[in-house]
């Protein structure tokens, strides 16, 4: 599907992100890959300026231009209890900032037919208490990309998954964990690998700006004291 394809992931050594850079290195794509952790590819830090440059550097310099570009690196999650300035900023460097910079290095190199695809989270509509600092940056990334779509009209299609709970060790859970869900059980990575490949491919070229939510469909199911088994017993 992608024979000859450049492809860079943030946050790809690892989980989902690890996941999607296998498969479309399986379909065929030259993948780059950046990430904290040690890998073979780029190691550093999306929330680092001079990082995301040399990365670009990187893939220009040895292919000199980019078919698709993940932007999935997960920001840190903490609550207004204890999260302060510097770390709610740090959140929103990796969250938002690295996906926007990130695009914008690589933009005068994007192929014909060009696929930005951005990893928010469900929780980018709906939230735990002590979660604010992931919240935030996975809603602007969800904003983040509908404004993209539109100024990178005719360089390349852009869109956004919000994955729900999504178990990156692939763990099958049975009783209410999976059962709360309407799906019927939890996620796993290739629930998220296998939009990637298909908002990157010719089949989906009419779809730009577009967000998918890939929850087994927990945001559309209402919940209410004492209904399907649920009790309310406090704030927290």
């Amino acid at each position: 599907m992608f024979e000859g394809k450049v492809a860079a992931v943030t946050g790809g050594a690892g989980g989902i992100g690890r996941v999607i850079a296998e498969e479309l290195r399986k379909c065929g794509a030259k993948v780059y890959v950046m990430d904290t952790a040690e890998n073979d590819c780029f190691t550093g830090d999306v929330g680092r300026k001079e990082d995301l440059e040399a990365f670009a550097g990187k893939i220009i310099g040895e292919s000199g231009r980019v078919d698709i570009l993940v932007n999935n690196a997960p920001p840190p999650m903490k609550g207004i209890d204890e999260c302060g300035w510097e770390e709610f900023q740090r959140a929103l460097s990796i969250g938002v900032t690295a996906p926007f910079y990130l695009t914008k290095l690589l933009m005068p190199y994007f192929a014909e037919g060009a696929s930005v695809v951005n990893i928010s989270s469900s929780r980018d509509r709906m939230s735990q208490p002590q979660t604010e600092s992931y919240t935030a940056a996975k809603g602007g990334i969800h904003a983040l990309t509908h404004a993209m779509a539109v100024s990178l009209s005719g360089k390349a299609r852009v869109n956004s998954i919000s994955p729900g709970w999504i178990d990156t060790a692939f763990t099958v859970y049975d009783g209410p964990d999976a059962v709360q869900q309407p799906a019927g059980r939890v996620g796993n990575p290739m629930d998220i690998a296998n939009m990637v490949l298909f908002l990157c491919s010719d089949k989906a070229g009419f779809i730009t700006g577009e967000n998918i939510c890939i929850d087994g469909g927990m945001t559309r199911q209402m919940i209410y004291h004492n209904d399907c088994g649920w009790t309310f017993d406090g704030r927290r």
